[in-house]
């Protein structure tokens, strides 16, 4: 598992890769507090199929040259892709699932970061 020190170095690096590729409202949530059982979240909106698939290429590309490997990858799909890196889990969505699923609304108590 990623120690809290690394989870937030691990965040900072998925979040420059998907700013580097231009994801929409990027956001990371620190569950620690509201679940017993997720750390982290980052979650990032892409524009289309080909910008979701992209934004996942680059936040693996970005944590493999550091030897980072997701555990499990769900998708691609053209609403929802998940990248499960242990204690942080990244949700690359099209505006429509994330608005549909509201993530961010269901963890209304979690922290910012």
């Amino acid at each position: 598992m990623v120690k809290p020190v690394e989870a937030q170095t691990l965040i900072g690096w998925i979040r420059q890769a998907l700013d580097d590729k231009k994801a929409e409202n990027i956001v990371a949530l620190d569950l620690r507090g509201a679940s017993e059982s997720l750390d982290y979240f980052v979650v990032a909106s892409g524009t289309s199929r080909p910008h979701l698939e992209a934004l996942e290429r680059a936040v693996r590309e970005s944590l493999e040259q550091r030897d980072i490997r997701p555990r499990r990858v769900e998708g691609p799909s053209p609403r929802w892709i998940l990248l499960d890196y242990g204690e942080v889990l990244v949700h690359i969505m099209s505006p429509e699932a994330r608005e549909y699923y509201d993530l961010e609304g269901f963890w209304a108590d979690a922290k910012r970061i």
